[in-house]
């Protein structure tokens, strides 16, 4: 019997160990070389990790175990054939009565194909998110794998309507009692590695870091009337919709090649200034909160920015973010403001040296030359390390980025 054992690769210079997230090939399955046998959870993507030989596959690690690189995964036996046995020996000659075919030999002949109620990476995510296992799913996809509109499909079905119960007897009426009748069951689950990632380095940027936060208020106004008036025009022209991030974004980086203090970080007893703009964008996912950067925003224009947002938050959503574009950062934004928030204090992204929060715009009553109108407000909030960027940087900062986007004219022409 030839093994041939499948241990967890290299993936970057920085990650150590890994979680074993999700078979994708049942234990003692067939697989194919390069068929990809299950996902890795590291501290920055999820990874599916491929066959590196064909034959069967013998489970060696669990779902929800942590593994170091060069752990034992699993191993295949090359010495298997597809239905899960040794190659058959060489036929009888053709003059000779075949023998008739055994009740096992028959269910062999009938067995499914390996791939069939097996769902595809994206959509074992979809089955996972939402509890449904993939026994209750009909695959439509090659040799019968769950594909991922078969999942989203499950997941948006209606539930299946309870059966009514005949009404029970006239209970007989009992003292009153001070024990609680609620349910009071726990679950106990264990976190997954980007949960524990973030909860790690959130507590660390609180305990390393000198952190501190300072806020302004930004009118909105001529913001919003430059999307309303050139909307059409760029949606026709590049594809995509002008938003917000992409002027927030622009904004940020034209101050910041302007203020390298709030664009650089430390790393030990030295202070790396960038002459580049790397904008983290903070993206909501099923399995948590990550920051992926869009490069170079000192350089692109707004259509690239959006183009380069979107693509990264599609990617997030499916679970399909590689090292690749987690890597870099030098300034982070985040948008509570699409939940509803009003003000909050974000925490740096280490090691980066500052945050800019965004929040919810609310129509409110602000004093213009003397008279009091109504205008779309929104809250900043500017989190930085004062251990590199001292009171009146950040605040010359916020107000910098204020006055770029209440008069987003200045921003366009780059004055």
């Amino acid at each position: 019997m030839a093994i041939v054992e499948m241990k967890v690769p290299v993936i970057g210079e920085s990650i150590t160990e890994v979680t074993l997230s999700k078979w994708l090939k049942g234990n003692g399955d067939f697989v194919n070389l390069d068929d990809p046998i299950c996902e890795f959870e590291s501290d920055k993507a999820t990874l599916e990790f491929p066959a590196e030989a064909a034959g069967k596959l013998i489970y060696v690690a669990a779902e929800g175990d942590d593994l170091a690189i060069g752990a034992l995964v699993a191993k295949i036996d090359t010495a298997a054939s597809q239905n899960g046995t040794a190659p058959a020996p060489a036929a009888p000659p053709a003059e000779a009565k075949p023998a008739a075919a055994t009740p096992a030999a028959a269910t062999a002949e009938s067995k499914t194909t390996y791939a069939e109620g097996h769902p595809s990476p994206a959509a074992a995510k979809i089955l996972k998110e939402n509890e449904i296992p993939a026994s209750a799913v009909q695959g439509t996809g090659r040799d019968g794998r769950i594909t991922k509109e078969d999942a989203q499909k499950a997941a948006t079905a209606p539930a299946p309507a309870a059966p009514v119960a005949p009404a029970p007897p006239k209970p007989t009426v009992a003292p009153a009692s001070t024990t609680p009748t609620g349910e009071r069951s726990e679950d106990r689950k264990k976190m997954s590695r980007m949960r524990r990632t973030i909860a790690k380095r959130l507590v660390s940027a609180k305990n390393n870091t000198a952190m501190l936060t300072t806020f302004n208020e930004v009118d909105l106004t001529e913001v919003m009337a430059l999307r309303e008036k050139y909307q059409d025009a760029f949606v026709k022209k590049y594809g995509i919709k002008l938003g917000f991030m992409s002027l927030f974004a622009k904004a940020c980086a034209k101050v910041l090649m302007e203020m390298p203090d709030v664009n650089a970080m430390i790393d030990g007893e030295d202070i790396i200034y960038h002459n580049y703009v790397d904008i983290s964008i903070a993206i909501s996912t099923p399995n948590g909160l990550v920051v992926p950067p869009v490069h170079n925003v000192e350089s692109l224009n707004f259509a690239q920015i959006e183009g380069k947002i979107k693509a990264l938050a599609d990617k997030a959503r499916n679970g399909e973010l590689t090292l690749e574009d987690m890597s870099g950062g030098t300034f982070t934004i985040t948008n509570g403001g699409v939940f509803g928030s009003l003000v909050s204090t974000p925490i740096i992204n280490e090691p980066q040296s500052a945050i800019l929060g965004m929040h919810a715009i609310q129509q409110r009553p602000v004093a213009i030359d003397g008279q009091v109108v109504i205008r779309p407000m929104m809250y900043l909030a500017l989190s930085y390390d004062h251990r590199i960027i001292d009171g009146s940087t950040s605040v010359t900062f916020l107000v910098r980025v204020k006055k770029l986007l209440e008069d987003p004219t200045t921003l366009l022409l780059d004055l």
